[in-house]
């Protein structure tokens, strides 16, 4: 594929994001500080999220995995740096509930808005695949999509699930033990998780490995190979599994020693 192709893609990646850096600072002059914007907040997170993977799995089939690592590193610490609390991923606001600190209703909403962004901004991505200014890009805006799970939905849950566990599990032991580049190795370890993914030795062949319920239902929701309870079973409830199990399991002397080390518990 020709050096023009990536810059396109590039060109569309870039344009994603400066679209809702936008509409973030818009959002925050306009709307008053609270839930409501913090609804917009989670809703433009979630759209940038899924534009920019639409055009990830560009070019993840056209560069290979080595160029699609390092968009998805640079694009992760970039969202670090701007996304602030919106997490555009709905079980991050369920461990939160789980642990008291979060209410129900603010957890439904939240994932509604999550969902709104992603799915929405499909008509956005469609419209700069169908200009077609990339040889990348023909015939995709309006190609049937097919569905990622090759194995039963009980095994693709569990594969979504230990992935999404271990990846919770990570986070927690960074945030807990605040090293001085913590974005950084939490964007680096995220990153290996998903190209490791991509590179058919976790999940890649076996459920797409997404690790996010909404980020899968914006890109997979609806296609052929899978029915919608497949899908929820797989990357709704596995993923939130994972991710809720992370909250006990973290939590255990065991396993709290193994991540973060004796210096931390001694100082708790």
């Amino acid at each position: 594929m020709s050096l023009s192709s990536l810059l396109v893609s590039t060109g569309y990646m870039g344009l994603s994001c400066a679209l809702a850096q936008t509409a973030r600072k818009l959002s925050n002059k306009i709307v008053s500080e609270g839930l409501v914007q913090e609804l917009f907040f989670e809703a433009i997170a979630a759209a940038e999220l899924c534009a920019c993977c639409f055009e990830l799995i560009i070019v993840a089939d056209n560069f290979g995995v080595a160029t699609y690592a390092i968009f998805l590193f640079l694009l992760t610490i970039w969202w670090g740096q701007v996304w602030g609390d919106a997490t555009a991923c709905p079980y991050t606001h369920m461990e939160d509930m789980v642990e008291g600190k979060t209410p129900p209703r603010t957890v439904a909403l939240k994932t509604w808005a999550q969902l709104m962004g992603g799915c929405c901004v499909f008509r956005f991505v469609q419209v700069l695949w169908w200009l077609e200014l990339a040889s990348t890009h023909e015939g995709r805006a309006f190609a049937d999509c097919t569905a990622d799970l090759q194995v039963n939905p009980y095994l693709g849950a569990v594969i979504e699930g230990i992935a999404t566990l271990l990846c919770r599990l990570a986070s927690k032991s960074l945030s807990e033990l605040g090293p001085k580049h913590a974005p950084l190795i939490d964007s680096f370890i995220g990153t290996s998780l998903v190209v490791a993914v991509v590179s058919k030795i976790l999940a890649f062949n076996f459920s797409g490995g997404y690790f996010n319920p909404v980020l899968a239902t914006a890109l997979k929701w609806g296609c052929s190979g899978h029915t919608n309870i497949e899908h929820i079973i797989v990357y709704w409830i596995g993923a939130c599994g994972g991710a809720l199990l992370s909250v006990p399991l973290f939590k255990v002397p065991s396993v709290r020693n193994l991540l973060v080390g004796d210096a931390k518990s001694k100082e708790e």
